[in-house]
Protein backbone atom coordinates (compact mmCIF):
# COMPACT_ATOMS: atom_id res chain seq x y z
CA UNK A 1 0.00 0.00 0.00
CA UNK A 2 0.75 3.74 -0.87
CA UNK A 3 1.95 6.32 1.92
CA UNK A 4 -0.88 8.99 1.95
CA UNK A 5 0.93 12.39 1.26
CA UNK A 6 0.33 15.08 3.78
CA UNK A 7 1.34 18.28 5.51
CA UNK A 8 4.57 18.08 8.08
CA UNK A 9 4.34 19.62 11.65
CA UNK A 10 6.78 21.83 10.66
CA UNK A 11 4.84 23.10 7.46
CA UNK A 12 1.75 23.29 9.29
CA UNK A 13 3.36 25.68 12.05
CA UNK A 14 4.58 27.84 9.50
CA UNK A 15 0.74 28.32 7.93
CA UNK A 16 -0.51 29.58 11.04
CA UNK A 17 2.70 31.90 11.72
CA UNK A 18 1.69 33.28 8.25
CA UNK A 19 -2.04 33.72 8.76
CA UNK A 20 -1.75 34.79 12.59
CA UNK A 21 0.82 37.81 10.78
CA UNK A 22 -1.69 38.47 8.50
CA UNK A 23 -4.36 38.63 10.75
CA UNK A 24 -2.77 41.10 13.38
CA UNK A 25 -2.09 43.39 9.47
CA UNK A 26 -5.55 43.50 9.42
CA UNK A 27 -6.50 44.20 12.83
CA UNK A 28 -3.66 47.17 12.95
CA UNK A 29 -4.91 48.48 9.52
CA UNK A 30 -8.74 48.35 10.82
CA UNK A 31 -7.63 49.73 14.29
CA UNK A 32 -5.39 52.51 12.61
CA UNK A 33 -8.21 53.76 10.49
CA UNK A 34 -10.80 53.58 12.76
CA UNK A 35 -8.71 55.74 15.20
CA UNK A 36 -8.53 58.30 11.65
CA UNK A 37 -12.01 58.44 11.51
CA UNK A 38 -12.37 59.49 15.34
CA UNK A 39 -10.11 61.71 15.28
CA UNK A 40 -11.13 63.23 12.48
CA UNK A 41 -15.10 63.44 13.79
CA UNK A 42 -13.12 64.69 17.30
CA UNK A 43 -11.48 67.45 14.99
CA UNK A 44 -14.88 68.25 13.17
CA UNK A 45 -17.11 68.52 16.35
CA UNK A 46 -14.17 70.59 18.05
CA UNK A 47 -14.52 73.09 15.26
CA UNK A 48 -18.13 73.50 15.19
CA UNK A 49 -18.18 73.96 19.28
CA UNK A 50 -15.22 76.80 18.78
CA UNK A 51 -17.42 78.40 15.96
CA UNK A 52 -20.76 77.75 17.49
CA UNK A 53 -19.40 79.92 20.13
CA UNK A 54 -17.87 82.52 18.64
CA UNK A 55 -20.83 82.89 16.69
CA UNK A 56 -23.28 83.17 19.74
CA UNK A 57 -21.12 85.08 21.62
CA UNK A 58 -20.78 88.01 18.76
CA UNK A 59 -24.31 88.13 17.86
CA UNK A 60 -25.40 88.33 21.70
CA UNK A 61 -22.96 90.92 22.83
CA UNK A 62 -23.72 92.84 19.58
CA UNK A 63 -27.77 93.04 20.78
CA UNK A 64 -26.94 94.30 24.26
CA UNK A 65 -29.73 96.95 25.87
CA UNK A 66 -28.94 99.67 27.58
CA UNK A 67 -31.65 98.14 30.79
CA UNK A 68 -30.52 98.18 33.95
CA UNK A 69 -29.69 94.95 35.86
CA UNK A 70 -28.61 96.58 39.41
CA UNK A 71 -28.27 100.21 40.79
CA UNK A 72 -25.29 101.41 43.05
CA UNK A 73 -25.39 102.73 46.47
CA UNK A 74 -26.08 106.29 45.16
CA UNK A 75 -29.09 104.38 43.45
CA UNK A 76 -27.94 104.93 39.69
CA UNK A 77 -28.52 102.05 37.15
CA UNK A 78 -25.81 99.94 36.22
CA UNK A 79 -26.41 98.70 32.37
CA UNK A 80 -22.99 96.83 32.68
CA UNK A 81 -20.82 94.46 34.82
CA UNK A 82 -17.48 93.05 33.45
CA UNK A 83 -14.48 91.83 34.97
CA UNK A 84 -11.43 89.35 33.48
CA UNK A 85 -13.34 86.31 34.35
CA UNK A 86 -17.20 87.49 34.14
CA UNK A 87 -19.26 89.87 32.48
CA UNK A 88 -22.86 90.68 33.14
CA UNK A 89 -25.16 92.68 30.52
CA UNK A 90 -28.96 91.94 28.72
CA UNK A 91 -29.56 90.69 26.11
CA UNK A 92 -32.56 89.09 23.86
CA UNK A 93 -31.93 85.28 23.32
CA UNK A 94 -33.44 84.22 19.81
CA UNK A 95 -35.95 81.00 19.19
CA UNK A 96 -37.88 80.39 21.54
CA UNK A 97 -36.03 81.58 24.33
CA UNK A 98 -36.41 84.82 22.75
CA UNK A 99 -40.05 84.88 23.75
CA UNK A 100 -39.28 85.27 27.42
CA UNK A 101 -37.99 88.93 26.68
CA UNK A 102 -34.34 90.01 27.54
CA UNK A 103 -32.50 88.42 29.64
CA UNK A 104 -29.64 88.98 32.33
CA UNK A 105 -26.35 86.98 30.36
CA UNK A 106 -23.70 86.28 32.60
CA UNK A 107 -20.51 84.93 30.92
CA UNK A 108 -17.62 83.37 33.31
CA UNK A 109 -14.73 81.55 32.57
CA UNK A 110 -14.33 78.86 35.51
CA UNK A 111 -12.10 76.05 36.39
CA UNK A 112 -13.00 72.56 34.64
CA UNK A 113 -11.46 70.80 38.10
CA UNK A 114 -8.36 69.66 35.31
CA UNK A 115 -5.84 72.59 35.36
CA UNK A 116 -8.22 74.00 32.41
CA UNK A 117 -11.41 76.54 32.30
CA UNK A 118 -14.37 76.10 30.47
CA UNK A 119 -16.45 79.61 29.31
CA UNK A 120 -19.98 78.81 30.58
CA UNK A 121 -23.60 81.27 30.27
CA UNK A 122 -26.02 81.68 33.03
CA UNK A 123 -29.38 83.16 31.98
CA UNK A 124 -31.83 84.72 33.97
CA UNK A 125 -35.48 86.10 33.27
CA UNK A 126 -36.20 89.73 34.43
CA UNK A 127 -39.34 89.82 36.23
CA UNK A 128 -41.37 92.75 34.76
CA UNK A 129 -42.56 93.98 38.52
CA UNK A 130 -39.03 94.51 39.13
CA UNK A 131 -37.83 91.81 41.16
CA UNK A 132 -34.85 90.23 41.18
CA UNK A 133 -34.02 88.04 37.96
CA UNK A 134 -34.84 84.25 38.48
CA UNK A 135 -32.00 81.67 37.38
CA UNK A 136 -33.40 80.27 33.64
CA UNK A 137 -32.16 76.39 34.08
CA UNK A 138 -28.18 75.39 34.78
CA UNK A 139 -25.02 77.40 33.43
CA UNK A 140 -24.78 76.29 29.72
CA UNK A 141 -21.04 75.23 28.46
CA UNK A 142 -20.55 76.86 25.38
CA UNK A 143 -16.35 75.96 25.34
CA UNK A 144 -14.22 73.70 26.89
CA UNK A 145 -10.82 72.12 27.20
CA UNK A 146 -9.37 75.81 27.31
CA UNK A 147 -5.85 76.50 28.40
CA UNK A 148 -6.30 80.09 29.32
CA UNK A 149 -8.19 83.39 28.45
CA UNK A 150 -9.67 86.63 29.51
CA UNK A 151 -12.36 89.15 28.79
CA UNK A 152 -11.26 92.78 28.32
CA UNK A 153 -12.87 96.55 27.48
CA UNK A 154 -12.75 99.40 25.87
CA UNK A 155 -14.36 102.90 25.89
CA UNK A 156 -14.19 106.33 26.31
CA UNK A 157 -13.30 108.46 29.25
CA UNK A 158 -15.61 111.22 30.66
CA UNK A 159 -14.52 113.94 28.77
CA UNK A 160 -14.80 111.32 25.25
CA UNK A 161 -11.40 110.17 24.74
CA UNK A 162 -10.31 106.50 24.03
CA UNK A 163 -8.84 104.68 26.65
CA UNK A 164 -6.85 101.53 26.24
CA UNK A 165 -7.79 98.14 27.00
CA UNK A 166 -8.80 97.07 30.51
CA UNK A 167 -9.66 93.68 32.42
CA UNK A 168 -12.10 95.61 34.07
CA UNK A 169 -14.71 97.82 33.20
CA UNK A 170 -14.96 100.70 36.10
CA UNK A 171 -18.16 102.51 35.30
CA UNK A 172 -21.20 100.02 34.72
CA UNK A 173 -23.39 103.36 33.89
CA UNK A 174 -22.41 103.25 30.72
CA UNK A 175 -21.46 100.16 28.02
CA UNK A 176 -17.93 99.80 26.75
CA UNK A 177 -17.21 100.35 22.95
CA UNK A 178 -15.81 96.88 22.47
CA UNK A 179 -15.80 93.95 24.15
CA UNK A 180 -12.61 91.70 23.64
CA UNK A 181 -12.69 87.54 24.57
CA UNK A 182 -9.01 86.15 24.38
CA UNK A 183 -9.33 82.26 24.29
CA UNK A 184 -6.33 79.47 24.08
CA UNK A 185 -8.47 76.79 23.55
CA UNK A 186 -6.24 72.98 24.26
CA UNK A 187 -5.38 71.27 21.17
CA UNK A 188 -4.70 72.43 17.21
CA UNK A 189 -8.15 74.73 16.95
CA UNK A 190 -7.37 77.95 17.18
CA UNK A 191 -9.46 80.66 18.43
CA UNK A 192 -9.88 83.92 16.44
CA UNK A 193 -9.68 87.26 17.76
CA UNK A 194 -12.91 88.26 18.86
CA UNK A 195 -13.45 91.69 19.58
CA UNK A 196 -16.97 92.54 19.46
CA UNK A 197 -18.43 96.51 18.95
CA UNK A 198 -21.83 96.33 20.93
CA UNK A 199 -24.50 98.31 20.28
CA UNK A 200 -27.81 100.02 21.38
CA UNK A 201 -30.80 97.94 20.50
CA UNK A 202 -33.02 99.92 18.11
CA UNK A 203 -36.06 99.08 20.67
CA UNK A 204 -33.97 100.69 23.80
CA UNK A 205 -33.33 103.84 21.76
CA UNK A 206 -35.18 105.92 23.84
CA UNK A 207 -32.67 104.80 26.91
CA UNK A 208 -30.19 106.15 25.35
CA UNK A 209 -31.18 109.73 25.86
CA UNK A 210 -31.53 108.79 29.67
CA UNK A 211 -28.30 107.79 29.98
CA UNK A 212 -25.87 109.08 31.95
CA UNK A 213 -22.55 110.72 30.62
CA UNK A 214 -20.27 108.49 32.16
CA UNK A 215 -17.14 106.61 31.24
CA UNK A 216 -15.00 104.95 33.09
CA UNK A 217 -13.97 107.39 35.65
CA UNK A 218 -15.68 108.60 38.68
CA UNK A 219 -17.89 105.15 38.70
CA UNK A 220 -18.28 102.55 41.21
CA UNK A 221 -19.25 98.94 40.68
CA UNK A 222 -22.42 97.34 41.93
Amino acid sequence: MKRVAGFTLLEVLASLVLLALLLVGVYSGLRTATHSVRSGTAAIERIDQVRSAEEFLRRELAQSLIQPISHNERGEAIYFVGSAREMRYIAPLPGYLGKLGPQLQRLQLVDDGNRGLRLELSLAVLPPDGQPPKPLGDPQVLLDHIKGGSFSYRGVDADGHPVPWSGTWADGRALPQLVRIALQPEGNQGWPQLDVPLRANPLSSNALNALPQAGLRGGSSP
